[in-house]
């Protein structure tokens, strides 16, 4: 992420599914729509997961959330709009641009890149960075980052979730 040393971080600390349910819930109350979200991690670390607890949050289904893997775009029309990319399989910035990302920032809703530290010159000027670690079976780490844009917003999703602040 491209940004100064006085960029807004949160991290909060999940031990179970139902934390990062939490997080994800209080994410959609205090981030707003039109946001893209960079995810970082491993295999496994969470992303596709997180991406549900969303969906969620914004009345849809869980196990309509699947991992875009193949497809490498899944959208899922609720509330407002989730897209949901996996930017892994991609070969080039000609190829990420080419899938309408353009469109998917100006959106009303929510647009996940999963790998998108791959086409990060892709992404819109304004962003959150959301890395997810692996601490257990079911523990994560979540790292939020954002443009100072996103500073109050991060602000109150810590404050929302103080509970797992750390």
């Amino acid at each position: 992420m491209d940004m100064n040393t006085n960029t807004p971080t949160i991290t909060l600390h999940a031990t179970s599914e139902a934390d990062t349910d939490f997080i994800a819930h209080r994410f959609v109350e205090c981030i707003p729509n039109s946001t893209t979200i960079a995810l970082t991690g491993t295999l496994g670390a969470g992303k596709t997961r997180f991406v549900q607890g969303v969906t969620v949050a914004l009345g849809g289904n869980a196990s309509s959330v699947t991992s875009p893997t193949f497809v490498i775009c899944n959208q899922y029309p609720l509330s407002q709009n989730v897209f949901h990319l996996d930017a892994y399989r991609i070969k080039d910035e000609d190829e990420f641009l080419e899938l309408g990302v353009d469109e998917m920032y100006l959106s009303e809703g929510y647009t996940f890149i999963e790998w998108a530290e791959k086409f990060e010159r892709c992404l819109p000027r304004e962003y959150i960075g959301l890395t997810i670690e692996i601490n257990s079976k079911t523990g994560r780490t979540f790292i939020f980052s954002g443009t100072n844009k996103y500073a109050s917003v991060l602000e109150a999703l810590n404050a929302a979730c103080n509970h797992l602040a750390g």
